[in-house]
């Protein structure tokens, strides 16, 4: 059985339903044992292999009686910079393999690798949109164009647009995430190494797969730099799109404010940017380098249906993984220990009842970069 802390949460209601139609067990935690139970007589079919329980994530003995047991436990609460630590350290003592969906590298460092291997157990973190699915689909890709001839990725780039809502909790997770970055403001990889301040803020208008205009904010995360290291490329961009005046300008205000309050006003952007508009995930990966003939380069692009959908199914997955001894004991990023086009295939595949996949991909044919500066025109540059 896979317990789910979270699990009728945004992103937790989405890995209850994948671990249920992907035939296993499932026990949904919350604080309301009550508000689980009418979630899974929402959305779980009557006699369904489900089971709900009132848990504190917080709290280590609440936990831990919890994840009595279970197999793996899943934590879907949040934000995990302020509960991952005690969740996982209530899972290893109680003898269970551990998933967070979101989980940086402030949670990593805080857990004992050689405690985790010595005896068996697993730990796998950062299993969701970003970081997780970011760091697993520029590896995805890199294989497909390696196994289509492509030998020596010399460079990458990823162009993340999410057109969404968020929840409290995930808008912390995000400002936390933007507040720690590793490399500095405005970095990318170059000559293999980060290097801050290497672009711009700039303005763009209509680019391929992203219509509309969009602001481009470069953003190398520290799974960013671990992408490219594992990729051994010489460049990189990672460049996240907003496309909307509320959430940009929230954005430009939430590092004066208190946590709390910086997240409510992202919130709130979001609502009024995404007023009449339906979710949505959009990620392009160009990769270029050496082929048989020369020079070549590779686009693919993932659509997905939104944060909570890619995310959940994303930390179901992984714990798929984990549950059938896929993963090796020790603590581990999901990008870097998961079969990354194993998981992204995953994504895109319908399930057996008929629900429709989260996300598809497009692999274009061999061809020029359509992102270079000569195949679009920006709009301005900040």
């Amino acid at each position: 059985m896979i317990g789910v802390i979270g699990g009728y949460g945004d992103v937790g209601a989405h890995t209850v339903s994948a671990l249920y139609r992907a035939g296993v067990p499932v026990r949904i935690g919350g604080r309301s044992a009550t508000a689980a139970a009418h979630f899974r007589a929402r959305r779980l079919p009557p006699g369904a292999a489900a089971e709900e329980r009132a848990v504190d994530v917080r709290d280590g003995d609440s936990v831990r009686a919890f994840a009595d047991g279970l197999s793996v436990l899943v934590n879907c609460a949040g934000p995990s910079h302020l509960t991952g630590s005690s969740a996982a350290r209530a899972a290893l003592s109680a003898g269970v393999d551990y998933v967070d969906a979101a989980g940086d590298d402030a949670l990593h460092a805080q857990l004992d690798d050689d405690r985790y291997r010595r005896s068996g157990r697993t730990a796998v973190l950062s299993a969701g949109l970003r970081p997780g699915l970011t760091g697993l689909f520029p590896r995805a890709v890199a294989h497909w164009v390696r196994a289509a001839g492509l030998t020596r990725p010399e460079t990458v780039s990823l162009r993340t647009r999410v057109v969404d809502h968020f929840t409290t909790t995930s808008a912390l997770e995000y400002l936390h995430g933007a507040a720690t970055t590793a490399a500095g403001p405005l970095a990318a990889w170059r000559d293999g190494a980060p290097r801050p301040r290497a672009l711009t803020r700039r303005i763009v208008a209509d680019l391929p797969f992203f219509p509309g205009t969009s602001t481009v904010l470069p953003q190398l995360s520290a799974e960013d730099i671990r992408t490219a290291r594992a990729l051994g490329v010489r460049d990189g961009d990672w460049l996240t799109l907003v496309q909307g005046e509320q959430v940009l300008a929230a954005l430009d205000r939430v590092h004066v404010l208190p946590p709390q309050d910086a997240a409510e006003r992202l919130c709130r952007a979001a609502r009024l940017d995404m007023a009449g508009r339906s979710p949505s995930v959009t990620l392009a990966v160009v990769v270029a380098g050496r082929g048989a003939n020369g020079p070549e380069s590779r686009t693919a692009v993932l659509h997905g249906t939104g944060n909570a959908p890619l995310s959940g199914a994303v930390a179901a997955h992984t714990a798929l993984q984990v549950l059938r001894g896929e993963v090796p004991p020790g603590r581990h990023f999901a990008a870097d220990v998961l079969d990354a086009p194993a998981a992204v295939t995953a994504l895109t595949r319908p399930a057996a009842d008929g629900t429709r996949a989260c996300a598809r991909v497009e692999l274009l044919p061999r061809g020029a970069d359509p992102f270079a500066p000569q195949a679009v025109a920006e709009v301005g540059a900040l």
